[in-house]
């Protein structure tokens, strides 16, 4: 599945009306229609009272099919039309032409007052956004402003569906300038919108659905799209590694987790122990020696190399140390806990230096001591795996974190291709990008992963699937897959406020479970 924005879509139910022969007035009775059905699996009520606020583009035109299917069907809707009908243009002139002609009853908000409106709305239990769509470009004007300030007095009381995407948020930047509805789910056709994973768009799409409407997804590929995958479920599951019933230690893997200082314990070890519960047949742990007895006590599960250090973070004796070793190791993962330090920079580019062909995840300081040297991993040919959050992502191109934030999946494209890279930017949605300009999106994830140690566990997990043989794309698919949902479960039974890193670990091996006991999607 893509995510598409409105040019896109528009090329795409263009394609579909010339070269297909489907009219636009049929596929915009098809999107009413499976509107209308997500409405009655939604509703609170066997016989819901429900309000279609419709403008007058294509969104609205969905709106006044919603109106009449709701009243074919024994239900007693109020179509509101919150422009004067001359305004009413192509195919949504047909479909309200219709409404009319059956002499369904319309609330004309030019004739009425927004304290009427209100009235209605009071005694609504589910009200319908058809009032803009995709086509939203700036600030909302009135008096679609007005509507939109008066829904969120119903905010928690009623329940509010958008259709396509939710009035004022852009459909590919999701950015809200002013005023939009905050749904709580929004029905959205063929494929989301790229605005539902940007910016503003997680606060306001609330929970989302790709129905079909006639329109093949496959156009996308016909016409040459060059758009960002949504990481579904099947997707998520079908990229962790295969694990052979007659494997043994050796068959899944050693993982080298390097970091930790004497300011940072904590995160090598929520590391070493993400990638030894998902799977890694070995992992081995390498730290500053003056830490070693404490990490060693909190994590007997894994092997240990105590590297020599200064000052309490890895000395530059420690890369003759683990150079000779690093070949017994499928992956490797840096940064963790690492600390800055004074010759940091020219350590990392030792460290690099004495890499094989083995993969690479550099998060964390590992990422701000390669800041100036980032040519350096461009010979490694697509092995090396970036994880920043929008901090680090920003600090790497010297940017501010505002302007990655605004243009999350081009920055994270060029710079995957720039530099050859897999690169995971992290963040409410994460993306990732490879160096042969794919994009993919996660959909998944909550607050409850914004703690601590949830982005160790992370690149504990990466580390451990590519040791098991996964390809970079799969080990970042499946980790920020399993990562997002276990924190997104755990929270429904410890809350948002309360899951931990090891939380997070514990509800990977439940679904990494669940996938054993039903293995096909």
């Amino acid at each position: 599945m893509y995510a598409a924005g409105q040019k896109e879509m528009q090329k795409m139910d263009q394609y579909t009306m010339e070269k297909l022969g489907l009219p636009g007035i049929v596929l915009m009775e098809n999107a009413g229609a499976k509107v209308v059905e997500e409405i009655l699996a939604s509703s609170p009520c066997k016989k819901p009272r429900v309000v279609v606020l419709a403008g007058g583009g294509n969104n609205g035109g969905d709106g006044f099919v919603i109106a009449r299917r709701l009243f074919d069907l024994g239900l007693e809707p109020l179509l509101c039309l919150l422009v004067k009908p001359d305004r009413i243009k192509g195919d949504a002139k047909v479909h309200f032409d219709v409404y009319i002609n059956r002499e369904l009853p319309v609330f004309y908000l030019h004739e009425k007052t927004i304290e009427e409106l209100r009235n209605e709305l009071n005694q609504a239990d589910i009200i319908i956004d058809a009032i803009l769509g995709t086509g939203v470009n700036g600030p909302v004007r009135e008096p679609f402003n007005q509507v939109i300030l008066l829904i969120k007095e119903y905010a928690g009381k009623k329940l509010v569906i958008s259709v396509d995407i939710p009035s004022g948020v852009n459909s590919d930047t999701g950015k809200v300038e002013g005023l939009a509805i905050k749904a709580d789910k929004t029905i959205t056709f063929v494929f989301p919108k790229k605005g539902f994973f940007l910016q503003d768009g997680p606060k306001y799409i609330g929970e989302w659905k790709a129905v079909d409407i006639s329109v093949p997804g496959a156009i996308a590929d016909e016409l040459g799209f060059d758009l960002p995958i949504i990481i579904t479920e099947v997707l998520g599951k079908a990229s962790v590694p295969v694990r052979p019933k007659h494997g043994h230690k050796g068959t899944f893997g050693h993982a080298l987790i390097l970091g930790g200082s004497r300011q940072f314990v904590g995160a090598p070890i929520f590391a070493a122990k993400a990638a030894l519960y998902s799977g890694a047949g070995l992992v081995t742990l390498a730290v500053p020696e003056g830490i070693y007895p404490m990490a060693a006590a909190q994590n007997p599960e894994s092997l240990f190399l105590p590297l020599t250090e200064q000052e309490g973070y890895f000395a530059a004796d420690a890369i003759a140390e683990i150079s000779p070793r690093l070949d017994q190791f499928d992956s490797v993962a840096i940064g963790p806990g690492m600390g800055r330090f004074p010759s940091g920079e020219k350590w990392m580019k030792a460290f690099l230096a004495s890499l094989t062909t083995q993969s690479i995840v550099v998060d964390a300081d590992a990422l701000y001591l390669l800041r100036n040297d980032l040519e350096l991993v461009q010979q490694y040919e697509g092995n090396v795996i970036f994880t920043p959050h929008p901090g680090e992502m920003a600090r790497l191109l010297n940017k501010t974190v505002k302007e990655v934030e605004e243009d999350r999946l081009e920055i994270a494209g060029t710079f995957a291709k720039n530099y050859q890279v897999n690169l995971l930017l992290k963040g409410h949605r994460s993306v990732i990008a490879t160096p042969d300009g794919e994009v993919y999106i996660n959909p998944y994830g909550h607050d409850a992963l914004g703690k601590g140690g949830s982005g160790d566990v992370l690149t504990g997990l990466i580390t451990s699937f590519l040791a098991q043989g996964a390809t970079p794309l799969n080990a970042l698919i499946s980790a920020s897959f399993l990562h997002a949902r276990a924190g997104e479960e755990k929270a429904k039974t410890l809350s948002h406020y309360g899951v931990a890193p090891f939380d997070i670990i514990d509800g990977v091996k439940e679904l990494l479970a669940e996938s054993e006991q039903c293995p096909c999607p």
